[in-house]
């Protein structure tokens, strides 16, 4: 499937982002690293990623026709986790694009669809001499042939050239980010946050802590009370939500 640029550059200031498409590539947050823009924002997207990664160090699974988009730029400081407001950002995408609010996160940065996870954001930084380069990677699942029980996709949204317009949504929403800041993020991020008041589980350093979901704190730390009313803080974690994924 073929990018159309046009789409997905419109309305952006060509004067910030430069854009590279490839069909095939390993992955598009490695070719973030490997160069360099001159420009303040470097946008990578392929049609298939062959080593596609998730937080951790999972694999990805990124056939062709879905979105495997990476976001590079330098040195900025937001006052929020990238990595939440990136979801913040895709999620406003997605519900307008595909005109429907069904689209919600999980903590930290999955996207879930109709009980089931369509996407996911991994967010990397590289230190060299003189800056440090920040690389957010976004995949989205539009149409999978082959899916685990809890992976979805966004297939029943028939637009033309869909992959485009939600790529261009997404990068216009980082450009505000980028020159606004994102103020409202913890009460945006409660608007899409699918476990409000919901029983979890959080998996740390192989010890499993359960409670309910307490919202997140100033830092983006997913907080939890557990069965004495205490408020546990954890920065990185495995959530579990019971009953969250449909079979």
């Amino acid at each position: 499937m073929q990018f159309i640029k046009e789409i997905i550059l419109k309305d952006l200031d060509l004067g910030v982002f430069e854009l590279k498409t490839y069909e095939t590539i390993d992955s598009t947050n490695d070719e973030c690293k490997r160069i360099s823009s001159a420009k303040d924002v470097l946008v990578i997207t392929a049609d298939k990623q062959t080593k596609g990664k998730g937080r951790k160090g999972k694999t990805w699974q990124s056939p062709k026709g879905n979105i495997s988009l990476s976001v590079a730029f330098a040195d900025r400081e937001f006052g929020v986790p990238v990595s939440i407001a990136t979801g913040i950002l895709v999620t406003k995408s997605l519900s307008k694009v595909l005109n429907n609010d069904s689209v919600g996160l999980k903590w930290p940065n999955d996207l879930i669809f109709k009980g089931k996870k369509i996407g996911g954001i991994l967010v990397e930084k590289e230190v060299y001499a003189k800056f440090t380069k920040t690389i957010v990677g976004i995949g989205i699942n539009l149409e999978l042939e082959h899916k685990e029980s809890w992976w979805g996709d966004l297939q029943d949204f028939q637009q033309e050239n869909l992959r485009d317009h939600l790529i261009n949504k997404i990068l216009l929403n980082f450009e505000q980010f980028l020159k606004n800041g994102l103020p409202d993020w913890q009460n945006l991020w409660d608007q899409y946050c699918i476990h409000n008041q919901k029983k979890i589980s959080v998996v740390k350093n192989q010890l499993t802590f359960e409670g309910k979901y307490f919202g997140i704190d100033h830092d983006g730390a997913l907080l939890l009370e557990n069965q004495h009313k205490k408020i546990i803080p954890f920065s990185s974690g495995e959530v579990s939500i019971k009953g969250i994924y449909n079979s």
